[in-house]
């Protein structure tokens, strides 16, 4: 079964965890996922199967949504409520209007810091096995897209926000910018992922329900739909299914951007990126015909 799930992640297990679980249940021989959320987090997570695999990259890149819970007046070594404190004030009494006019500071491109505690590599090294041995290097920033940050609830400490951001974005590091920016430190105490690209927290399911909520499920043709498509002809069809280069055979066709690749019968066989003069074959998978219609 070559699928894409919509996973309601729970809480307290890890992201890879979770997919083990799944590939459990649908006795999947291969099984990844599209886009880490950490242990505390809840919310949608993509897990492929078998050929599904295959477009984790393309899934991974599409724009994400969270709510997340702040806890103002106490700054976190890993910027969320699993760590120690290490900053702690009395808090003033802050008014919402300052909190409006702090977030704007946070949308549009900003710069953030991947913080310590995160699985990104340094020299060959993921930081929070550095973190763990006590040792803090200089990391450099990255720049990321904070498109919508919207106040959903504030009661003092605490502070509950929707944001819709790019991928890479760090919501711990947001978190800990704004409260530093508020002059009172802050921690990440829940994280919600609510949308991804345009799989959405209300269609997916938890791993009970997927026994039968099978509207969580979707083929790869579907889970990609987001990408523009070609028909090939029969004689740039045979050519592309071996990986062999194909002629663009259409000027509509955005250069560097990747697209699905369908044979004459309009079934979906791979994915490939349109260069100046031609398509270049990136990933090649074996599908049913049934599954290619969206058929699971």
């Amino acid at each position: 079964m070559n699928i894409v799930i919509n996973l309601n992640k729970q809480k307290d297990i890890s992201s890879q965890q979770a997919v083990t679980q799944v590939k459990k249940l649908f006795a999947a021989k291969k099984a990844g996922h599209a886009g880490t959320l950490d242990p505390i987090a809840t919310g949608v997570l993509i897990v492929c199967l078998n050929e599904a695999t295959k477009i984790t990259r393309f899934l991974s890149d599409l724009d994400k949504e969270y709510i997340a819970r702040f806890k103002l007046g106490e700054r976190t070594d890993t910027y969320d409520v699993t760590g120690k404190i290490i900053e702690k004030v009395d808090l003033p009494v802050i008014q919402e209007s300052e909190i409006h006019s702090v977030l704007k500071n946070f949308t549009g491109q900003i710069q953030q810091i991947p913080p310590m505690y995160s699985a990104m590599k340094i020299g060959g090294q993921r930081l929070y096995k550095l973190a763990r041995q006590g040792i803090n290097i200089n990391v450099p920033h990255k720049i990321v897209h904070i498109s919508e940050i919207t106040l959903i609830d504030f009661h003092q400490p605490y502070l509950e926000l929707k944001i819709s951001c790019s991928k890479g974005t760090y919501i711990r590091t947001l978190c800990d910018d704004i409260g530093r920016t508020l002059g009172v430190g802050a921690h990440m105490v829940s994280l919600k992922r609510t949308r991804v690209g345009n799989f959405r927290i209300e269609d997916s399911a938890s791993l009970e329900e997927l026994k039968y909520k099978k509207g969580a499920c979707s083929s790869i043709d579907s889970a990609i739909s987001h990408l523009n498509e070609i028909i090939l002809d029969e004689f740039a069809y045979k050519k592309a299914k071996y990986g062999i280069d194909v002629i663009s055979i259409t000027k509509d066709l955005p250069i560097n951007q990747y697209i699905r690749l369908k044979d004459p019968e309009n079934n979906l066989f791979g994915i490939g990126l349109v260069e100046s003069t031609r398509i270049k074959i990136e990933r090649l998978m074996n599908l049913p015909a049934a599954e290619t219609a969206g058929y699971l």
